[in-house]
């Protein structure tokens, strides 16, 4: 799995909201999310292309970007991650947790 910061995941969750982008609009769209500049969003993506979590391209003449991390790869990726620092990688204690607290049905 890619090392993914919690700031690139908003990116990538752009990205697999609307699919490939252009630069601007990818702007346009992490910002819906987060109050960012172009310089924090520019550097973000210039960190996730380093990290080949995601590929620009040019598509119909205008580049675009798009995400080379599945999201449900990534999901899947973070989940064991927090069920092997918290639950000892037992994901059945994760969900046996997660029964535990959610609300009783009415």
């Amino acid at each position: 799995m890619i090392p993914v910061t919690p700031a690139e995941s908003e990116v990538l969750a752009a990205l697999w909201r609307r699919g490939p982008l252009s630069y601007a609009d990818l702007i346009d769209e992490v910002r819906t999310a987060q109050a960012w500049g172009d310089a924090t969003i520019k550097t973000l993506l210039g960190r996730l292309m380093r990290k080949s979590a995601i590929r620009s391209e040019k598509v119909d003449g205008r580049q675009r970007y798009r995400p080379l991390i599945d999201r449900r790869a990534y999901i899947d990726g973070e989940v064991q991650a927090l069920v092997d620092r918290l639950f000892g990688g037992d994901r059945l204690l994760l969900a046996e947790h997660l029964a535990q607290a959610a609300p009783d049905p009415i």
